[in-house]
């Protein structure tokens, strides 16, 4: 494993994490009937997390940035699995970067600082979609893992073949040589 892939899995493995905390508040939203306790709980810590300091925005979104930075240097490779591997992944943590940002973000901010006229109903729904996007990003997250596995996984297999076919031919050769 290079450094890129490490990069990518950092990133992945950071981001699922993250999404683990929030999963402790998302699945009350929606595998369990809706109470006002696991909506006050909803709101109280999506306005903690909406209001931490900057730094803990940068850390979020630095780490969104050598996700993918990682994916795009993998990618340069442009090999038969950068295109296919690194590609899909790419395009997955893409796909979980524009739920974050047409989901997550718009939600939080309907959720933590409703204008006057959002009411009670629309933050109810804005926090459910909160948790749905949250959802789809583990998804995504996980499919990435799923890719990077099976990449390595490809490159061990292509390596033990090609180590039996040139065991293959030596021994040939040597059977080769013994004739002579």
């Amino acid at each position: 494993m290079g450094f890129r892939q490490g990069a990518v899995l950092f990133a992945t493995c950071f981001f699922l994490g993250v999404e683990f905390v929030n999963f402790n508040i998302d699945q009350r939203l929606l595998f369990q009937p809706l109470t006002q306790k696991s909506l006050d709980d909803a709101y109280f810590y999506y306005a903690t997390f909406f209001n931490a300091p900057i730094a803990v925005r940068a850390l979020l979104h630095s780490v969104m940035g050598v996700g993918i930075l990682a994916l795009i240097a993998k990618l340069h490779q442009w090999d038969e699995s950068a295109v296919f591997f690194d590609g899909t992944s790419l395009g997955l943590f893409m796909a979980s970067f524009i739920v974050y940002m047409s989901v997550v973000v718009p939600g939080l901010r309907t959720v933590v600082t409703p204008n006057e006229l959002e009411t009670e109903e629309i933050r109810q729904e804005a926090v459910t979609v909160l948790a749905a996007g949250n959802t789809l990003i583990v998804f995504c997250l996980v499919g990435i893992l799923a890719l990077q596995g099976g990449q390595e996984w490809a490159r061990r297999s292509e390596a033990q073949l090609l180590a039996a076919v040139e065991a293959q031919e030596k021994e040939a050769s040597l059977d080769e040589k013994k004739k002579q």
